[in-house]
């Protein structure tokens, strides 16, 4: 295999990886109605009911409007934007236009700018699903592990390459090649063969010439017409 074909090889693989990552990520921004609908919990204020490194799963489809006292949401600090928080709406205060206050389970009470007022700017998405501690992953891919990680993916092309099973065209030719070598000692047997009749052809044939002559000789001793 050329060293062109395997490196045309090896970014085909990471194009098709790459185009994968993309198209389902797509897909879930499209399906969640959100930039980003996965968000892992950073600090213990949801405790027990998050846990710290649980990864929660954000539906922005669902209406800031429609949101009620016990739904967990996540949302931006109104006090600047400066940090994406999850806590429980704890209190609606105004309806028209919703601006409703949150609190932290494990919070004795709501923090003023952080707890409230949210209003529907701030509004991200309401939590529908939570997935225990898998968030460690995150932590978990930090330099150096990364980028052995990616090596590792790297490393694996290159083998799928190396490994790939001969084509049509090479087996044709190996095939060829056997039947070639067949043909070749089946010839060369052949050729033993007509050699080895060939040699017992002519002994018999000196053994029945002599034998003739001899026959010959004797007859015409017994028969005296032939004299």
């Amino acid at each position: 295999m050329s060293k062109l074909s395997l490196k045309s090889g090896i970014v085909k693989d990471i194009i098709i990886v790459v185009v994968g990552i993309a198209i389902i990520w797509i897909g879930l921004r499209v399906a969640f109605g959100t930039e980003n609908p996965f968000y892992v919990v950073s600090s213990g204020s949801m405790i027990p009911n998050l846990e710290i490194f649980d990864v929660i799963v954000v539906q922005g489809h669902v209406n800031f409007d429609q949101l009620k006292v016990g739904d967990i949401i996540v949302f931006n600090r109104p006090d600047g934007h400066d940090k994406v928080i999850v806590h429980r709406v704890a209190e609606i205060l105004n309806k028209d236009p919703l601006v409703i206050r949150t609190k932290g389970d494990a919070n004795p009470g709501s923090i003023p700018g952080t707890d409230f007022p949210i209003t529907k700017g701030d509004y991200i998405g309401k939590v529908v699903y939570v997935i225990p501690q898998i968030g460690y992953v995150t932590r978990i891919l930090t330099p150096p592990i990364n980028y052995i990680i990616i090596a590792v993916i790297v490393g694996i092309m290159l083998v799928k390459q190396f490994g790939k099973p001969k084509s049509s065209i090479e087996k044709l030719s190996d095939e060829g090649k056997t039947k070639s070598l067949d043909e070749t000692v089946n010839k060369s047997d052949m050729d033993e063969s007509l050699s080895n009749d060939k040699s017992y052809l002519t002994e018999n044939s000196d053994l029945s010439e002599t034998k003739t002559n001899d026959e010959f000789k004797n007859s015409t001793d017994k028969d005296p017409a032939l004299q």
